[in-house]
């Protein structure tokens, strides 16, 4: 439930995997209620695919696929969950027709607003009444979250009530936490090229994709501020629920022994000492570039120069990457830092630089 919950309040997609009877959807209605967000429950096994691609309908001298009145309801509030429940139930071609609503929160043509979440459950299929499995499309866009219940919850919820987890401080990750939770998935795909994209043979479940890392980048930023177990069991949850059991595990492992500095004793400090490892070195410069982007100040930005330089000397191929997104950014007015010029062949190959 916490995962979900923190799922729901970074506007991550999720999926959730159980058997009938556990309490999916009372659960997605008692956290929107929590949240102050309205819920509109779409069960997939009555519905047809012209409900998510609209009915095309004669409009102005031209056609317009008009929406459904749930789409209408919450384009009208601003925000809220649509919840896809039953989702396995849900034939073909109506999963094919929710590719675009996972995705682009569109539906016919109507956009849903930013403020739109997106929750689904699901019955594994040989759970399901006439269950089929879910399209390798459709699962690449949503984090599965197995939903679990035990004797001892169910039997304090029917004595005391049934607790929705306590969001205060959830929310969106900052700029700065999604560039860094970015360049750390960047770094590692570096050394593991060949996790960025393993279509499985089998449809149904998380598996790694350019989409999917982006999903885990985002877990990783919305946990990177909280301490603690809880918070270090929902980010395995999320992270392998984005991109599969043997993709997201060894990326949480990687991370966790990575212990990089701060990124703003990095750039004050400029003797502070760097990692000898590549993929560290990557990753450093990776949360560096962020952090500057997210600050957006001149002087950060110059300061900047002096760290890429700093390991140009050392592994030119390393800096690279970092040069060409900080001379892409440049802060209006602010003028070039002498350290720029060590570092012009890279940035004249880039086309940065004349």
């Amino acid at each position: 439930m916490h995962a979900l919950a923190m799922a729901v309040s970074a506007n991550l997609p999720v999926i959730l995997w159980g058997a009938p009877g556990t309490g999916k959807t009372s659960s997605v209605l008692a956290l929107g209620e929590q949240l102050g967000l309205p819920v509109e429950v779409v069960v997939g096994s009555v519905r047809e695919p012209s409900d998510f691609a609209g009915l095309p309908v004669v409009r102005e001298g031209g056609t317009w696929f008009a929406p459904p009145r749930w789409a209408e309801r919450l384009a009208a509030a601003g925000h809220g969950i649509l919840f896809l429940d039953e989702l396995t139930t849900a034939p073909p071609a109506v999963q094919a027709a929710m590719l675009r609503v996972v995705l682009e929160r569109v539906v016919g043509d109507l956009a849903l607003p930013e403020g739109v979440r997106i929750v689904a459950a699901a019955n594994p299929p040989a759970l399901a009444a006439d269950g089929w499995d879910l399209s390798a499309p459709l699962a690449n866009r949503l984090v599965h979250l197995d939903w679990s219940i035990s004797a001892a919850s169910v039997a304090d919820g029917f004595m005391g009530g049934f607790a929705v987890p306590d969001l205060a401080g959830a929310g969106a990750p900052t700029a700065a936490e999604v560039g860094a939770a970015r360049a750390l998935v960047g770094a590692f795909l570096r050394v593991r090229p060949s996790l960025v994209l393993a279509v499985p043979e089998e449809s149904g479940r998380a598996w790694p994709s350019p989409r999917t890392w982006e999903l885990a980048a985002t877990a990783l930023a919305c946990t990177s501020s909280r301490p603690g177990e809880w918070a270090e069991r929902v980010r395995a949850e999320l992270v392998v629920g984005a991109v599969g059991e043997a993709a997201g595990f060894e990326l949480l492992s990687w991370v966790r022994d990575l212990d990089l500095p701060d990124p703003e004793t990095l750039l004050s400090d400029p003797a502070a000492p760097l990692p000898d490892r590549v993929d560290r070195l990557h990753a450093v410069l990776g949360s560096v570039v962020a952090h500057v982007r997210a600050d957006g100040g001149g002087d950060s930005w110059q300061r900047a120069w002096n760290l890429v330089a700093r390991v140009a000397r050392r592994t030119p191929d390393v800096a690279a990457g970092a040069a060409r997104s900080l001379a892409a950014r440049r802060p209006e007015g602010t003028p070039l830092p002498p350290a720029m010029l060590e570092l012009a062949p890279i940035l004249r190959a880039a086309g940065l630089m004349p």
